[in-house]
């Protein structure tokens, strides 16, 4: 097989196979260098799956005239209703196929283990196929095992670093997890590397925003939600079948800024300060320093700030860095630690297409 041509499969009947080809769901700040990622790729010379079609919440675009222009269409298509179907038919997607989801979409994650059923294989930075229902998550894993369709998830935790996958390779090597503790999440990780006091934490979580480190509505950072969500797909990639209900999550949100329309969110910030500000006293009384935190071993799961003494393993790094501890038989005193960045959309988008490569060379 030379670069990611499909192999000279053929049916029963002598006909070759269909070519792979790739569908990118979301044209948003993923989606776009998801796009921008994929032209960089073909133009060194690598061969990729050819990119039929793409869609967002508004429009679906055939990319007969190339990437851009139907990247171009979609994102100035009228907002308006689009049934997901014309997505997900069995026409537009066939047997060897690969569906790249770069949304956040509950909806869009619902049909995931419909695609890896038709033998369709899925690429996700959507964290709610492995990281929300227990019952789905075990319908995605059931489904690839029916038809042999790859799901890759190595975007939905870590922005791709080697944390899944050497999670997952622990366990098939007959290794026991006891703990998996780490910095979670990329925009937590940069708020709290740079909440010093010097400015508003309300002014760094603007910071964020704008500089794409956070999801669209930044409430779902700071209220631990996408903690949570990571530490369930690590909890379930260990062989943990835990439920979103068992992790105890400790929000940093008032109570008046977690129920404010999206609309008020901006105005509403400034609440965040003054309990901030404190936490940052407190811990800098104790000698250590704030991190937000996502845990589970054998007493449970839990997801909140925490104050690290000096020299924690989980203090350092900086930026957007996660850091990850895995103790298990193999890594009893002294555990695997995984750091590197963690959030942001050209990470993420070279995670995808890595999985886009593995699973086409497959």
């Amino acid at each position: 097989m030379a670069g990611l041509a499909p192999r000279a499969a053929r049916s029963a009947h002598g006909r070759a196979a269909p070519r792979r080809r790739l569908a990118l769901l979301g044209t948003g700040t993923v989606g776009t260098a998801f796009v921008e990622r994929y032209q960089q790729l073909q133009a060194r010379g690598l061969e990729l799956p050819q990119v039929a079609w793409l869609a967002n919440s508004r429009s679906v675009q055939a990319c007969s005239d190339g990437l851009l222009p139907a990247l171009d269409r979609a994102r100035a298509a009228p907002r308006r209703e689009v049934v997901l179907q014309g997505w997900a038919e069995a026409e537009a997607l066939h047997a060897g196929d690969i569906l790249v989801d770069a949304t956040a979409s509950e909806r869009v994650a619902d049909w995931h283990p419909e695609w890896l059923a038709r033998g369709v294989s899925v690429v996700t930075a959507n964290k709610l196929g492995h990281g929300s229902l227990l019952a789905r998550s075990q319908a995605i894993v059931d489904a690839q095992c029916e038809t042999g369709a790859r799901y890759g998830d190595s975007a939905t935790v870590g922005a791709g670093l080697p944390l899944l996958g050497s999670l997952r390779a622990l366990v098939a090597g007959g290794d026991r997890i006891h703990a998996v503790e780490g910095v979670l999440s990329g925009s937590l990780a940069w708020l709290f590397d740079r909440h010093d006091g010097s400015v508003p934490f309300s002014h760094l979580v603007r910071e964020a925003a704008a500089a794409g480190y956070t999801e669209p509505d930044p409430r779902i950072d700071l209220s631990g939600e996408d903690v949570r969500r990571k530490l369930l797909i690590l909890a379930r990639a260990a062989g943990l079948a835990l439920e979103a209900s068992q992790v105890q999550v400790q929000s940093l949100l008032p109570d008046a800024l977690a129920r404010a329309p999206a609309a008020e969110v901006e105005a509403l910030l400034g609440l965040l300060d003054g309990p901030l500000e404190e936490r940052l006293g407190s811990a800098r009384e104790a000698g250590g320093s704030l991190r937000y935190v996502g845990r589970f071993d054998a007493g449970g799961a839990s997801v909140g700030l925490r104050v690290l003494p000096a020299g924690h393993q989980l203090g350092a790094g900086g930026g957007t860095d996660n850091r990850v501890a895995v103790t298990s038989d193999r890594y009893p005193r002294q555990p695997l630690v995984i750091q590197g960045p963690g959030a942001g959309a050209a990470v993420t988008a070279a995670a995808l297409l890595d999985d886009v490569l593995r699973i086409g060379a497959a």
